[in-house]
């Protein structure tokens, strides 16, 4: 018991990047399962608290400023409960447009964490996830965005007049990313068009780019690990 209490505190200590990807999937499984219900949202909202501390975190244990990761997580987290409070009230918009600029935040601190070295470790596969969903999830807030200060900005999905939900456009944002582009929700604004071309082109510049570089990586021959065969 000991030993494998001791196993996951030096998985906890050195794959921060896993926790937040598994977070972010154990928090895309609540939307799926409770988005509908209103006592589930409010424990949507309180987990997504858990994943702001999980991405400060992250960008704790990177090149990033942690300062500058703090300075977007605290209002947000205050922005965010008011407007559960208040949905009305104006400031959902402003929480997820400090969310989203957060997110992007630690998305980039995860870049700079994986290309600092020449070296792949199961912390940066992690991240490489975690990373393609923290841009995921940054467009979408957005979106959320977008579609508060323009409406109207989608059509599809729901009946003409009605916003799109957080679950909504995040599936918007992560079909977009990944090029699969389903088109059963369209942007109409030019701001949502905008947002859309801006994130199809970091989609596939992170696949190009990160992803490419650590599969090359991962795959060099380690030096003498040959020769010493050939011996």
């Amino acid at each position: 018991m000991v030993k494998k209490a001791t196993n996951f505190n030096l998985f906890l200590k050195y794959n921060p990047s896993g926790f937040l990807l598994a977070a972010q999937f154990i928090q895309l499984v609540l939307f799926a399962v409770l988005d509908n219900a209103p006592a589930g949202r409010a424990l949507i909202s309180a987990f997504s608290i858990i994943v702001l501390m999980l991405v400060v975190w992250v960008v704790d244990r990177s090149p990033a400023l942690t300062w500058v990761a703090w300075l977007l997580a605290v209002p947000a987290f205050a922005l965010s409960i008011f407007s559960a409070i208040n949905p009305e009230s104006g400031f959902t918009a402003w929480s997820a447009l400090l969310e989203g600029i957060l997110y992007f935040y630690a998305a980039g601190s995860l870049i700079a964490y994986m290309m600092g070295d020449f070296r792949v470790t199961i912390d940066e596969l992690f991240a490489a996830g975690a990373t393609f969903t923290l841009l995921a999830w940054g467009f979408a807030y957005m979106y959320v965005v977008a579609q508060a200060w323009v409406p109207g900005s989608f059509i599809g999905g729901v009946e003409t007049g009605q916003s799109l939900t957080f679950i909504q456009l995040l599936f918007v944002s992560f079909t977009n990313l990944s090029a699969t582009g389903l088109s059963d929700i369209v942007p109409t604004s030019s701001l949502t068009r905008a947002l859309a071309i801006v994130e199809q082109f970091m989609g596939v510049s992170y696949v190009v780019v990160v992803v490419a570089r650590l599969v090359s990586l991962s795959t060099q021959r380690q030096p003498g690990k040959h020769d010493k065969a050939q011996s």
